[in-house]
């Protein structure tokens, strides 16, 4: 690790990069041992969302109701907005937790709002995560009714052994269900899919990926099963879990069944037909802003001034009292210009076909002049390829991506 020279250097923002919203719904019907994100299990006695009326009030763990919190989020987007007066939203992202256990009707309230308040983009990408479980019919019809024009499913698996090891509610019979009836109303759909699970063998791996492609999905996401801290899984490791060579084997099958079917290995874990990438997620990778809002939502936002970070109250019950008390943001920072190497190749380096150089000038502030050494050490490891105006990870620098990330670390007692 070698020091970045900010010596004589202002910095500072000229244009500002695009603009995407991210929802957080905290709400889980089960917590799995895996998951390691802001979610809350129902508490007993709750009624779930998915099984209640449609009357657009019904009851969400811990005594709070789905149109309660889809309010509260719309205030919370209020106070955001000075940060972002005459900016268009690109894309917006649903997340959790289960953002399907709410009703078309919550979801349709909520984007007419967000619409009330702010201009979307006339294409905008607007993408709801969805688990297994959780599909109706007449529901999904009135999501895209609403405005919702990508899902994201959380498959994991199709192999009835592997769901019941990750603590999945739904069997393979629900997922398979679940992705017929999202094709039934949309067109860009993605699937996350999961490899490296207890006793899972190469030939199991693929055949997840293969089950997929049947579908004819526009998007394919495989992860890694890593073990996280503060998950389940961390406390009781699972047994039986493949070893680093066979998990290094269902990484490379993986890749080259789904390059093989046509999809673009655009990033470290996600898959695409062609004019089909996640655009919010893509904006995440170069650098763009992000609004933030709902339990436990993370933001980026630039300005002129530079680039502040922000982070909304985790538990339900502690966001809705902030926000009703109009302090929805429980901590902010700028980031410094000492960390905008390292923050902004954590992102761009994701990226299995690069990016263009002017985007580090662009979205950080800084010439390339400041990480040539770091670039130059790249090189010479064989982990970047370079060449005046393009910069891309090379194969074994996507495979040690965090060695290669340390290099754009900021050392302590650096200016």
């Amino acid at each position: 690790m070698s020091v970045i020279d900010l010596s004589a250097l202002k910095g500072g923002l000229r244009e500002l990069p695009p603009l995407s919203l991210y929802i957080h719904f905290p709400w889980c019907v089960k917590k799995c041992p895996y998951c390691d994100f802001n979610s809350h299990e129902f508490r007993a006695g709750s009624i779930p969302i998915a099984n209640a009326a449609n009357v657009g009030r019904s009851r969400v763990g811990e005594g709070f109701d789905e149109m309660a919190y889809v309010e509260a989020l719309l205030r919370d987007f209020e106070y955001s907005l000075p940060s972002i007066w005459g900016r268009a939203i690109s894309t917006i992202f649903m997340g959790g937790g289960t953002p399907s256990l709410f009703s078309p009707q919550a979801m349709d309230a909520l984007l007419a709002g967000i619409r009330a308040r702010v201009r979307l983009q006339p294409d905008a990408e607007i993408t709801m995560e969805a688990n297994p479980g959780t599909f109706e019919l007449e529901r999904f019809r009135g999501y895209r009714d609403a405005g919702i024009n990508r899902l994201s499913i959380g498959i994991q698996s199709f192999n009835p052994r592997h769901l019941q090891a990750l603590g999945r509610i739904h069997d393979d019979a629900e997922a398979r269900r679940a992705v017929e009836t999202a094709l039934t109303h949309f067109d860009n759909v993605n699937l996350d899919l999961m490899y490296a699970l207890p006793q899972q063998t190469l030939a199991e791996a693929l055949a997840d990926i293969d089950t997929a492609l049947s579908y004819g999905v526009s998007h394919v996401s495989a992860y890694h099963l890593t073990i996280e801290p503060n998950t389940l899984f961390a406390v009781q490791l699972p047994q039986n879990l493949p070893d680093d060579e066979l998990s290094a084997d269902m990484q490379e099958a993986i890749e080259a069944r789904l390059e093989g079917a046509g999809f673009v290995h655009y990033e470290t874990s996600a898959f695409a037909q062609p004019g089909r990438f996640a655009r919010h997620n893509v904006n995440y990778w170069q650098f763009g802003d992000y609004v933030g809002i709902g339990a436990g939502a993370h933001g980026k936002i630039s300005s002129h001034q530079g680039i502040e970070r922000q982070m909304r109250y985790k538990q339900p019950a502690a966001y809705l009292q902030a926000v009703a008390d109009g302090k929805p943001v429980q901590s902010s920072h700028k980031v410094g210009r000492k960390d905008l190497p390292f923050e902004f190749m954590m992102n761009l380096l994701r990226l299995t076909g690069g990016f263009e150089l002017r985007l580090f000038s662009e979205r950080t502030g800084l010439p390339v002049s400041c990480i040539q050494s770091q670039l130059q050490q790249a090189r010479a490891e064989g982990l970047i390829e370079q060449d005046p105006t393009h910069l891309r990870p090379t194969l074994k620098g996507q495979r040690f991506l965090n060695d290669l990330l340390t290099l754009f670390l900021h050392e302590e007692g650096e200016n």
